[in-house]
């Protein structure tokens, strides 16, 4: 089998990598990762050339364009990226009976919802690097619309950290430079390990012995249990670093809660992400392996102490 990756360079295509080694599939199966370096995303011709050359049997497109206030001013180059880009690859697994996983956001919702979102709720985003994103789940919805081979799985999620710049490392590296700090506490949302979110992808899509498995094609909520807010996910980063013996200036309670209203940005935010797994959990369960949903018997915090830790552990804090 081959098997295509693009992304390499971000959270989550780091993650596949290291999932990846530590298993038999680098041994089983032909694998590439593609990196910006290997091929521009926003032109077309270049991601066709890099889809016919490798011919994939599974395609994982863990790349996007995600400075979420720089698209604001960059809107063409959002939409290459996110949604024709995504499209394509859409195209060459409908018409080359390929599996595609592709990675969205909770930025296609505009956080109006009272309760959770599911995955048949109305798109509705507020950004210009959300309506890229939803743009793309259209594209491929549509590419695979009358496809009579092939399948594919749109993830959404949210608050995604991993190997390298998110949220969790900015606070501990402020917390390191300031003794005071201010972070919004109304705005709902789970916080996803990329680490997660590659094992969780794989469990859907391959068997035990690692060669792919059938799915329902379709759009699934990918978020770990519960909930929280950015001042609470804050407050217990440090909590970790100290408690993992990180030198920080400020400790937890100097973190100042405030709302989203007093901290301006370019591009809105949804103010509640928060996305219902239920799709998700009984598609994992259908594929007769039960112990593949233990990792829905941990809450969000659990990866995120384990994160922290291991970045005080490498000296990273």
């Amino acid at each position: 089998m081959n098997i295509l990756i693009f992304g390499k360079d971000g959270q989550l295509g780091k993650a596949f990598r290291a999932l990846i080694d530590n298993t038999n599939l680098s041994q089983d199966h032909q694998i590439q990762y593609v990196g910006r370096d290997d091929c521009d995303l926003s032109q077309i011709e270049k991601v066709n050339a890099v889809l016919n050359a490798t011919r994939p049997d599974l395609i994982v497109n863990a790349a996007a364009y995600t400075a979420v206030d720089k698209a604001e001013a960059e809107v063409e180059l959002a939409n290459a990226i996110n949604a024709r880009a995504p499209e394509l690859m859409a195209q060459y697994a409908a018409t080359h009976g390929a599996t595609f996983l592709h990675y969205s956001t909770d930025y296609v919702f505009d956080g109006s919802k009272a309760g959770f979102y599911t995955e048949n709720d109305v798109r509705n985003p507020l950004g210009v690097y959300g309506k890229s994103k939803a743009a793309g789940e259209a594209a491929i919805e549509k590419a695979f619309s009358n496809a009579t081979c092939g399948q594919y799985a749109i993830f959404r999620t949210s608050w995604v950290y991993g190997a390298g710049g998110n949220f969790i490392k900015t606070i501990l590296r402020l917390a390191k430079e300031r003794e005071e700090l201010k972070v919004i506490q109304d705005q709902l949302g789970v916080p996803t390990s990329a680490d997660w979110l590659a094992k969780l992808s794989l469990d859907l899509v391959l068997n035990s012995n690692g060669e792919l498995s059938k799915f329902d094609s379709g759009i699934y909520h990918a978020v770990p249990p519960g909930e929280t807010n950015w001042h609470a996910l804050a407050c217990l980063a440090l909590e970790a670093a100290t408690n993992a013996g990180a030198n920080l200036k400020a400790s937890s309670g100097a973190i100042k809660p405030i709302m989203a209203v007093e901290y301006p940005l370019p591009a809105p935010r949804p103010m509640n992400s928060r996305m219902a797994t239920d799709k998700l959990r009984q598609a994992i369960a259908a594929t007769g392996d039960v112990s593949k949903l233990q990792q829905w018997n941990k809450p969000w915090s659990d990866d995120v102490l384990a994160y922290v830790q291991q970045l005080a552990k490498d000296g990273l804090i």
